[in-house]
């Protein structure tokens, strides 16, 4: 044998080095996601909680501004869990209530069918679907202002999770239904935590317990092989993954923020929707919650001819998410004349850019209520045992502190944005050499979303509580 042979065939036998940076070389951690307490010692209280919550959304006070279960739900959570998304991915949606519940029906009680082929091929658009009407029922109903409509909706989710997990195969409903599950999906691409698997090592293995799990712990619920799994869109970190791989070929690792986006293989059409829509949307809330939103209204009703408010927001709804829809195919058509893609493979591939900025001007709407409103949650807590606390006001900082916030979070965004833009033409089109002019259209369009972002934000808003 040559000695290139000797050489070839000892590295190839030779076992992979750690990763430096895997997470679960740390010995607590590792021993803290292999344990079969894990995931389940923060479902049980998660789910303790989100009850006492529903209960009290239910028959607690009918003002929301009173009401424990609207403050801890809109206040708290709700602005809280894109910055989850952030640093830990889909966690959330291992420890999520619903996917509890989902999973003790389906122990007890359920048939575990295959996933419907129309779910497989359209769940995604679904997701979309229920996302928009979520956020029009909130605004025509007034779903966040009633305690009763808020716990109506979590009921309703409860039921179809409920449904999901009798008839089929683990979380159906988290992969192809849930509306927060395609959101978290979209940000956790974003985000600083990787799960992934050593291709040397998978190859070798014939268990693929990982995904089909073993005798003592379920396979991935989620439908993923870690193996060929590019992207944490659908990774929500239950671990079950690093209990059951007999090779320990699994790593848990921090990455750059945004470089989930750059090397996407198969961009899809509607994950990208998504985010041009979630754009839109986020325009909307802030727009609804400003001063200057009365006297728009009003010569919208003037120019429709009628006050009533489900015909009125509605347009402004539907425009409000087609002018950034209208404007990422621009640039997508700007980008055809440089690239030679379909206007459509454009949209798909480089909508996914938009995310960082999307999660920035999400984080940011929210941020004003959690931080102008969040001793609300602690007020109404306290209001639970019969004590009154005579506060002045909700907020924790100034209005203008938290605009400086805002700012900061839009100014990173932008960037995170722009650079994920750089990186998915500099990887699909740089052989070409027109990395820069594919580049470039999408580069001014975040900068206009951040322009519209900032003057919202310079603008008063209105309190939810």
């Amino acid at each position: 044998m040559s000695i290139a042979k000797k050489v070839k065939s000892k590295t190839v036998n030779a076992p992979e080095p750690p990763l430096k940076n895997d997470l679960l070389r740390n010995k607590t951690v590792k021993a803290m996601l292999k344990s079969r307490l894990f995931p389940g010692i923060i479902q049980l209280p998660v789910l303790l909680v989100f009850s006492f919550i529903v209960f009290e959304l239910m028959a607690g006070p009918g003002d929301a501004h009173d009401n424990f279960g609207t403050a801890a739900t809109w206040v708290l959570w709700w602005p809280l869990i894109p910055i989850i998304f952030v640093i830990l991915g889909r966690f959330w949606c291992a420890v999520c209530p619903f996917a509890t519940v989902s999973d003790w029906v389906q122990k007890f009680v359920g048939n575990n069918r295959p996933v419907p082929k129309f779910l497989r091929k359209y769940g995604i658009w679904l997701i979309d679907i229920f996302f928009i009407l979520i956020t029009w029922a909130d605004h025509t109903l007034g779903i966040v202002e009633n305690p009763r409509g808020s716990g109506f909706l979590l009921l309703l989710i409860t039921t179809g999770v409920i449904a999901c997990g009798a008839f089929f195969e683990r979380r159906t409903w988290c992969r192809y239904l849930c509306f927060l599950g395609g959101l978290s999906g979209n940000y956790a691409r974003s985000g600083g935590l990787e799960l992934h698997a050593t291709p040397e090592k998978c190859t070798k293995c014939t268990t693929q317990s990982c995904y089909k799990g073993s005798g003592k712990v379920a396979g991935c619920p989620m439908f993923e092989f870690p193996r060929v799994m590019d992207s944490m869109a659908r990774c929500n970190l239950c671990a079950n993954c690093i209990k059951t791989c007999p090779n320990d070929s699994i790593h848990l690792t921090p990455r750059v923020p945004t470089k989930g986006l750059w090397f996407i293989r198969k961009p899809k059409l509607e994950e990208s929707f998504l985010a041009i829509v979630i754009m839109g949307i986020v325009f909307v809330q802030n727009i609804t919650m400003l001063d200057i939103w009365q006297n728009a209204l009003a010569k919208l009703e003037n120019f429709v001819g009628t006050k009533n408010y489900f015909v009125t927001f509605t347009i402004t709804f539907i425009i409000a998410m087609a002018l950034p829809v209208l404007a990422l195919l621009l640039s997508s058509f700007a980008a055809k004349l440089a690239n030679s893609r379909s206007v459509l493979e454009n949209f798909a591939r480089f909508g996914y850019a938009l995310i960082p900025l999307d999660l920035a001007g999400h984080i940011a709407h929210n941020l004003f209520h959690l931080l102008a409103e969040g001793k609300s949650v602690i007020f109404t807590f306290v209001e639970l045992f019969g004590a009154t606390l005579h506060q002045q006001s909700d907020a924790f900082v100034s209005d203008s502190t938290i605009q400086i916030l805002q700012f900061v979070l839009i100014a990173f965004g932008t960037f995170g944005s722009i650079f994920a833009a750089y990186k998915i033409s500099k990887n699909n089109f740089e052989s070409e050499k027109k990395t820069v002019s594919s580049f470039i259209p999408y580069a001014l369009l975040c900068l206009v979303f951040a322009a519209i972002n900032l003057y919202l934000f310079t603008l008063p808003m209105a309190m939810r509580m």
